[in-house]
């Protein structure tokens, strides 16, 4: 996995800033990314899809997942002006790059409860 993914440093950051909720933080961000993909995959209503692609963003963008948070950012700012075959291509391209990162992710959280 390239660092274009993920920043670890953010990583580092937030492990250094939460300490102990560094775990639940990661378990969060796992469970929530579900939701969200979940969400996305289920509707077709662009206000939604724009939002629930913003609130992805934030929480990607937070915890250093780059290029997912700028997958939703491209939902975002699109979901009025695309076809559905368009957004349901980028709704996949999303589930495909959590798919590829969320291994980094569960990995931080068992080193975190082993240190």
């Amino acid at each position: 996995m390239t660092d274009k993914h993920v920043d670890r440093e953010t990583l580092s950051v937030l492990r250094e800033v939460m300490e102990e909720g560094y775990p639940e933080l990661l378990d969060t961000f796992l469970a929530d990314s579900e939701s969200r993909l979940v969400e996305l995959r289920k509707t077709a209503d662009a206000k939604v899809l724009s939002e629930v692609a913003h609130s992805f963003k934030g929480s990607a963008s937070n915890m250093g997942a780059t290029h997912l948070a700028g997958l939703c950012q491209k939902l975002e700012s699109d979901a009025n002006n695309k076809s559905p075959d368009e957004i349901a291509q980028l709704i996949a391209e999303i589930g495909n790059e959590f798919a590829d990162i969320r291994p980094v992710y569960e990995d931080e959280r068992q080193h975190a409860t082993t240190h």
